[in-house]
């Protein structure tokens, strides 16, 4: 059995260790699909499991890494077969169930996709679950009925990853984008993904009023805590805040004053255990929807034995955008 090299979390008496080593199949857990990994990406949940500032692992040892993207070795699934070049991200992988951060991987096929017509891996995993998030909030909003003559759409933690596609998102949707960022160095960058204006993290990341000024229709949001608040009290009449993400915090300091003065709703985007349809659908938007010159300038490719540093990036503030791991 061909060993493989992987990127091993583990828990002692001292505390969580991290490091690359190498495995073979025996160490994966089971599943019916068996791909061989030529792609992952990074996401802040990664960082988080990769330094253990937050309990986002729950197995040890544990792979990280929530989305891969490879090339099916065996399967033992009806929809899959050898040779199928197929995407993964959630469902617990890299958190409960050995991810994506190795040169193999064995899962369930119903968490697989196929990969989309179109996207590359290495594209697939540029767009990642930051990516698939960003396009299920942009659905979700449309879903609501809102549209970009109904005025501006912010976006929160606008340099990472989530916020990123959802600028660009945005902007080809023909939506006046207001983008949010604590890096001013950034803002030439956002704007060149499509953003109209750009607001410092600050002015809405303290405790705010229930209700301020109404300064947007819509917003994509992964922040969370204050922000968030602040996000819905400055909402205008009729619209909507998808929320996707817990950045600046998980709590919620706000008032029903948003919800019950101007009908505004707070719409909550799980990616992780989302239905096959609703999946295939955000997918098939983005392979539709995204520009891949703006998905280009938003991507950093690193090696394998980069990916532990660029989990730490994540946190520390160090990588702006989405982050490609070529493992194969």
């Amino acid at each position: 059995m061909s060993a493989f090299r992987a990127v091993v979390v583990d828990k002692t008496e001292a505390g969580q260790t991290v490091g690359m080593r190498e495995v073979d199949e025996a160490f994966l857990m089971e599943g019916d699909v068996t791909v061989r990994v030529t792609h992952s990406t990074v996401n802040y949940k990664d960082g988080l499991a990769v330094t253990g500032k937050s309990p986002v692992v729950r197995r040890f040892p544990m792979i990280p890494g929530i989305d891969f993207a490879g090339v099916v070795e065996r399967s033992e699934h009806p929809r899959f077969k050898a040779g199928d070049a197929v995407i993964l991200d959630g469902f617990g992988v890299g958190e409960t169930h050995l991810g994506g951060y190795a040169g193999m991987a064995r899962v369930k096929g119903d968490w697989l996709l196929h990969r989309p017509d179109g996207l590359s891996a290495a594209e697939c995993m540029a767009i990642g679950t930051a990516g698939y998030t960003a396009m299920l909030a942009v659905i979700a909003l449309e879903r609501h009925g809102l549209s970009p003559e109904r005025g501006p759409a912010i976006v929160t933690g606008a340099a990472g990853g989530v916020g990123s596609v959802a600028v660009s998102l945005l902007a080809k949707a023909g939506w006046h984008v207001v983008a949010s960022t604590g890096r001013p160095s950034e803002a030439d960058w956002l704007k060149g993904l499509g953003a109209a204006e750009i607001v410092d993290r600050a002015e809405l990341s303290a405790p705010g009023r229930p209700l301020g000024k109404e300064r947007w229709a819509a917003g994509v949001d992964s922040v969370g805590s204050h922000t968030l608040a602040n996000l819905l009290a400055q909402t205008k009449y009729g619209g909507a805040i998808a929320a996707c993400g817990l950045a600046q915090g998980m709590d919620l300091p706000a008032t029903v004053a948003p919800f019950i003065l101007r009908g505004v709703s707070l719409l909550g985007i799980d990616s992780v255990f989302r239905p096959l349809p609703d999946r295939e659908e955000a997918w098939s938007r983005l392979a539709r929807d995204l520009d891949r010159a703006k998905l280009a300038a938003i991507t950093t490719t690193v090696p394998f034995d980069g990916v532990i540093d660029a989990a730490r990036g994540i946190l520390e503030g160090r990588i702006r955008g989405r982050v490609v791991v070529e493992i194969g």
